[in-house]
């Protein structure tokens, strides 16, 4: 059966001398994985379509296992991010960690866009961190882990100053926060720009700014926060640490 999919490309394979498993996360069928035959010869049209970070229209054959790229159309080469080593860096994370996290053919349009809006936006030059740590907390929470931040995980209250608690997964409140020695105490702004990052849609991304030391901070209590709770180890996260675009 031939289907048409809007796909974004975030991981290429070779396959023998002259074929590439490309795997791309679609709109209509999620995560995919398709066999692009001769792609790696130069004057394939299957070349220029099957690139990571291709945003495209493909023709692909599906079956129960690996589907068959019939042809492309690219709509985006989202070439800028391809020519920065830091934009690369973090398109790379978010690439490989989606490709983790997410399970093959499951539709969701939602992280979909989100997705796509995300490396939109680093190949137009928007902060790729504060983007970076945006879709990282929907895809936690895709994947079922999210840290819960939109209450007291304990007492339910709504009213600060948070902490957050790595070991209880969330924030505390000032009542709470003794459950946990180990609480990470948050500035003012934080717990609040935890929720945003979480629920708002990238789409409606203004300008957000963060002071560095709060920046520096968030990104330390994701890192923390995965490797206590993702479980997946991330190539792709020693290229940033070496960048120092992540904390160690």
């Amino acid at each position: 059966m031939m289907d048409k999919v809007e796909g974004l490309v975030i991981r290429t394979n070779n396959y023998g001398e002259t074929h590439k498993i490309v795997t791309m996360m679609t709109r209509e069928k999620g995560k995919i994985g398709v066999m692009a035959r001769g792609a790696k010869k130069p004057k394939s049209r299957m070349a220029s379509v099957s690139q990571p970070f291709i945003h495209g229209m493909y023709l692909i054959q599906s079956g129960s296992g690996l589907g068959s790229m019939s042809q492309g159309e690219m709509v985006s080469s989202l070439r800028s991010i391809r020519e920065d080593i830091v934009k690369t860096a973090y398109a790379s994370y978010i690439a490989e960690l989606t490709d983790k996290l997410i399970e093959e053919k499951q539709p969701d349009p939602f992280l979909f866009e989100q997705l796509l809006q995300t490396m939109v936006w680093i190949n137009e030059g928007k902060d790729p961190n504060i983007l970076t740590m945006m879709y990282e907390l929907k895809l936690f929470k895709k994947a079922g882990f999210a840290p819960v931040v939109d209450h007291c995980l304990n007492c339910g209250s709504i009213e600060g100053p948070f902490s957050f608690s790595m070991a209880e997964g969330g924030l505390l409140c000032y009542r709470c926060k003794s459950i946990d020695p180990g609480v990470y105490g948050l500035p003012d702004p934080l717990p609040k720009l935890l929720r945003v990052f979480l629920h708002m849609d990238v789409k409606r991304l203004g300008q957000i700014t963060m002071k560095e030391e709060n920046k520096k901070l968030l990104r330390q209590l994701m890192d923390e926060y995965y490797d206590r709770y993702g479980g997946y180890f991330i190539k792709s996260k020693k290229f940033l640490n070496q960048l120092d675009l992540f904390s160690e």
